[in-house]
């Protein structure tokens, strides 16, 4: 709707090496924004001939409007965060383009959140779930391997749905993994899932009649699906008898929790993980003093109620 959007999402990708569902998540909320500028200001004229001019018209209190706008909509405050950030980055590379004066967005601000801690595994459970895939079926190997991975790893679901078979050496053990941002990063696989793995891609993978040169494939001999792992670990926590509603990022929290719990410094984890911030990393040290406080409410003696 505008092509200063389409050159700053360019920019994103290019200069940035945002992933694609972040560049789509931002190109909506512009494509939104600019939507309501040629509502609210554009005046009957043909948004052709008041591209350049809607932004220079932009000021706080227009970025108020739509604010208020949004909100309007009933999204939540992650969503409206999203928003607010599309927003600033937006106006700060119109300024420096020097498509605009001032940046009106320079002073908005993220709603406070509450940063809601992930939900993790026990090891109990992670033992329970590696039990339930049948090993001597092709698509039970393959399943038991995917969450070896995820948990071994650390992996998100998209990293794992990626994997190609060269993307593992099996003599250091290490694998190639492409994060957000095609960042690339090496991660270890303990003995135990470097075996599941090796194993798989040497005689449980040619059984599937490969169509897709990725890692995991579906009954079809094509690249297993994201959603198609969700599935199968919301069945398998289902059978293993888990009544948390658990995802594929579950076993990313429960890598790094208990990583951190065995002794892991943060910055170790923050680099497993491929967080390209620390603070992303910091919210399981919370994990861990909330675990702290409850062990010590239940076992203190001077926490439990008098008689």
């Amino acid at each position: 709707m505008h092509p200063l959007v389409d050159r700053y999402l360019e920019y994103l990708l290019v200069q940035k090496g945002l992933a694609q569902n972040t560049l789509l998540a931002y190109g909506a909320d512009l494509n939104d924004f600019m939507a309501f500028l040629h509502e609210r200001l554009g005046g009957g004229v043909p948004a052709a001939t008041r591209a350049e001019g809607l932004l220079e018209a932009v000021n706080e209190q227009v970025l108020f409007l739509y604010v208020v706008h949004v909100r309007r909509k009933g999204l939540g405050g992650r969503s409206l965060a999203r928003h607010l950030s599309s927003l600033r980055g937006f106006f700060a590379f119109a300024r420096e383009e020097d498509k605009i004066g001032e940046d009106p967005a320079r002073f908005l601000e993220n709603p406070k959140l509450r940063r809601a801690l992930p939900e993790v595994l026990s090891r109990t459970e992670i033992d329970a779930l590696f039990a339930v895939p049948n090993v001597n079926d092709k698509l039970g190997f393959r399943d038991r391997t995917m969450l070896e991975l995820l948990y071994a790893s650390g992996l998100r679901v998209s990293e794992l749905c990626d994997l190609r078979a060269l993307d593992f050496d099996p003599q250091t053990n290490l694998l190639r993994v492409f994060g957000k941002g095609a960042k690339e990063r090496l991660t270890p696989v303990h003995a135990t899932a470097a075996g599941f793995l090796l194993d798989y891609i040497r005689h449980w993978r040619p059984l599937f009649s490969p169509k897709a040169p990725e890692l995991f494939l579906n009954r079809s001999g094509k690249r297993l699906s994201r959603v198609g792992v969700w599935k199968l670990v919301q069945r398998y926590a289902l059978l293993a008898g888990i009544r948390v509603k658990i995802s594929p990022h579950t076993f990313r929290h429960s890598f790094a929790t208990h990583l951190l719990e065995g002794g892991a410094d943060l910055r170790s984890v923050q680099m497993l993980l491929g967080h390209a911030d620390i603070t992303a990393t910091e919210i399981y040290t919370h994990v861990q003093q909330e675990r702290a406080a409850s062990v010590h409410r239940q076992f203190h003696p001077r926490s439990r109620p008098r008689d």
